[in-house]
């Protein structure tokens, strides 16, 4: 059935289409981070212009009672970033992203955001810290946290005062010698720590700070926080009493490349002892089968407690996310180096709900938190008692919209930040009772998202293939902006990528399904075998079935639009795309029955041959997915090959990949692309040589979108393909 949202669509008759150059441009805005007193918060705004080929940006305030967003006076092109610094109403600590006494270093400014010209300057740092985190101690003193680069000797590492060595030379001795987009070097991220003394204006101690990581033990992988390469200030956490400090790092005794195990270490700030894993070999946790990565420490408001979550499997990226929370005992034993954190009372939180949380936001009363996870097709909030029993099922405190952040204010409301398929921001409050106060909304302000509401979307659920499972499928349908109820439109069918992922009700700057509706489409988004934030068992039956159970979820999928939605979708005109395990799906696609029901396909960085897929880093990814390493028996690698169907590819396909895709090297692409040239099957090859995985650079994505768009159009459509593709 096709559930329709129950909002009367006011703006359907004079909607107007939203380009990809009005969705670049966009001015695009961070979570908003509340003073202590709850009054006002601080986020990011900025915005770029393709006329200036350049990005502006601004520090802005919102008031948290009126709505009302003003300057904060902050200089954007000076400070990166800022914090609140507790027990004031409005003093700030910033970081002031150049030092005019060491190149490539930072300075710390602390400050007033009611008079931001009056900041003073109190430390000068020698390399590009980031990640700011503060406390405020009972004595006034303040103890704050940073990040950056470190030298394998514990001191920061600086890139404009670093050596060039005369040769181009990189040497390996270990497995996992790059990631992502990055050749892994000597130098590893750390966590650092220093303290502004009150006495003293606040004058940093010692001149200078303290690497955290320094004594942690290892006979594998290095220790490194934040977990490259998307591991940022979540990682680590600083107790509000400054007495305390935790962060995540990578297991020590295993390989980073077969592994995926990560645990939480604590340390005392005063103390030169080095941090323990909490839940790392011989803890009560790890006794207990809980050995996969862990993340988001969070100290609770009284400083005694720590949340954290972790996953079970030690080499399985998305396996369930658990919750759990420990007492702190800052003096629990003394070592030679000085006093060290104890744990005690380690529980589970909500073991059997059957969802994945995210962030951690505690209450004020250190007695629940608040926690964001995905839930059919959107990320929501949900509360949590410590008190809750095993049995315990958090309910859904938001709307319809995805959570990109939240915050706890005073009174125990929350100040939410969200988005969604038709707005890229949403700020609103949501009091205790479940009041909720919305204080902006991008489409009413934001001139080039003008017209877009949740008029255009739709959901529907259906039969899936999965033996013995007695949910249904779900998928996302978008309308173009300016839908006509008297008109068909092509079907765009996109597969998500993951594959342990979703499509979701969440706005996007690389696949925006509005963007791609208003071209003349509509959009439809299904959630086969694999989808995330719809129950762990429908994520792990993807394992070992990459062209099985999801490619027929797809299929049925396919054919419930062409038999119940075809009064307003074309599906014998319709396209498929896909990136990533999206981009397999339409390889997979191909050689199968459903690739002859598309005018045409486009892959963006997706395997096109599994038996090459130990090209990756990460090996630990195609050891749990496709059974076992590529040697063992009984594994997956030939069996969802879609090379092995070559015989059957007809279909017109658009490839993109990029160079910096280490994950999924881009000569996975060429083969694809020089197999449908040979074949004789019209296709084009798009490649970015500054990009990953994704497309992430405004100009870089304008052509993306224009060149899959002429594609797709001219398939469907019969509009002209243009000659921008480079020939022989």
């Amino acid at each position: 059935m096709v559930r329709h949202f129950g909002i009367v669509a006011a703006l359907a008759a004079g909607a107007c289409a939203i380009t990809p150059k009005q969705l670049l441009q966009a001015p695009r805005r961070g979570a908003p981070v509340p003073n202590p007193s709850g009054k006002v918060a601080l986020f990011s705004y900025s915005q770029y212009s393709f006329e200036e080929q350049s990005t502006t940006s601004a520090w802005q305030l919102l008031n948290l009672e009126t709505g009302e967003i003003t300057d904060s006076g902050l200089n954007s092109t000076e400070v990166n970033e800022a914090v609140w610094l507790p027990g004031t109403e409005t003093g700030l600590l910033y970081i002031n992203g150049t030092n005019e006494e060491v190149p490539g270093g930072v300075t710390l400014w602390i400050g007033d955001i009611s008079k931001p010209l009056e900041s003073k300057l109190v430390a000068s740092l020698d390399a590009p810290y980031s990640g700011l985190k503060v406390a405020n101690t009972s004595s006034g003193d303040l103890r704050f946290l940073v990040n950056t680069l470190a030298y394998p000797n514990g001191t920061a590492y600086n890139p404009d005062l670093a050596p060039t060595p005369p040769h181009t030379g990189r040497l390996y001795s270990d497995i996992y010698p790059r990631h992502w987009d990055t050749w892994l070097t000597k130098q590893r991220y750390a966590v650092f720590a220093g303290s502004l003394l009150k006495s003293s204006g606040y004058g940093l101690v010692n001149h200078t700070l303290r690497n955290l990581l320094e004594g942690v033990d290892y006979n594998v992988t290095r220790p490194e926080s934040p977990v490259q390469p998307f591991g940022g200030s979540g990682d680590y956490d600083i107790s509000p009493d400054g007495s305390t400090y935790a962060f995540l790092s990578k297991a020590p005794h295993l390989n980073k490349a077969n592994f995926t195990a990560s645990y939480i270490y604590v340390g005392a700030f005063d103390s030169a002892a080095a941090p323990q894993a909490l839940n790392g070999p011989g803890s009560e946790a790890y006794e207990a089968g809980h050995q996969g990565a862990s993340g988001a420490p969070t100290f609770s408001p009284d400083s005694a407690k720590l949340a954290y979550y972790q996953q079970d499997g030690d080499y399985y990226e998305s396996d369930r996310v658990k919750l759990y929370v420990v007492d702190i005992d800052q003096g629990g034993y003394t070592t030679g180096n000085g006093s060290a954190v104890s744990t005690s009372n380690w529980k589970g939180l909500a073991p059997n709900w059957d969802r994945s949380p995210g962030s951690i936001a505690w209450a004020p009363d250190s007695e629940s938190f608040f926690v964001t996870a995905e839930d059919y097709a959107r990320t929501r909030a949900f509360h949590i008692p410590l008190s809750s029993d095993a049995d315990f099922k958090p309910e859904n405190l938001t709307s319809v919209t995805s959570i990109t952040g939240i915050a706890v204010l005073p009174d125990s409301s929350l100040i939410v930040a969200a988005n969604a398929i038709w707005t890229s921001a949403e700020f609103y409050t949501l009091s205790p009772n479940g009041t909720q106060n919305v204080l902006f909304s991008a489409v009413e302000v934001d001139e080039d998202l003008a017209g877009l509401g949740p008029h255009t979307l739709e959901e529907f659920f259906y039969t899936g293939s999965l033996p013995d499972f007695d949910q249904q499928m779900h998928s996302l349908v978008v309308k173009p902006s300016n839908f006509s109820e008297n008109e068909t439109y092509p079907l765009a069918y996109i597969i998500h990528g993951g594959p342990q992922g979703s499509n979701a009700n969440a706005w996007s700057t690389r696949w925006n399904f509005q963007v791609w509706a208003d071209q003349g489409y509509v959009v439809v988004a299904p959630n086969p075998t694999g989808s995330t934030g719809f129950g762990q068992e429908l994520t792990d039956r993807i394992q070992g079935e990459w062209g099985g159970y999801p490619y027929y979820d797809v299929v049925l999928g396919w054919e419930y639009v062409r038999d119940n939605l075809s009064s307003f979708i074309d599906t014998k005109n319709g396209i498929v795309a896909g990136a990533s395990y999206g981009g397999f799906m339409t390889n997979w696609i191909q050689g199968h029955d459903l690739g002859r029901e598309f005018k045409c396909i486009v892959t963006h960085d997706g395997i096109s041959n599994t038996e090459s897929a130990f090209t990756t880093e990460e090996l630990w990814f195609m050891r749990h997915d496709y059974l076992g390493p590529i040697w063992a028996e009984n594994t997956t690698y030939s069996k969802w090959n879609p090379q092995d169907h070559i015989a059957n590819w007809s279909t017109p396909q658009f490839v993109v990949h990029n160079t910096l895709d280490y994950r999924l090297p881009e000569s996975d692409g060429l083969s694809l692309f020089n197999i449908l040239q040979t074949k004789g099957i019209p296709s084009r090859f798009l490649n970015f040589p500054d990009e990953n995985h994704h497309v992430l650079k405004a100009e870089n994505s304008l052509f993306w979108h224009t060149e899959i768009f002429n594609w797709i159009n001219h398939w469907s459509k019969g509009t002209d393909l243009d000659s921008n593709a480079i020939g022989q």
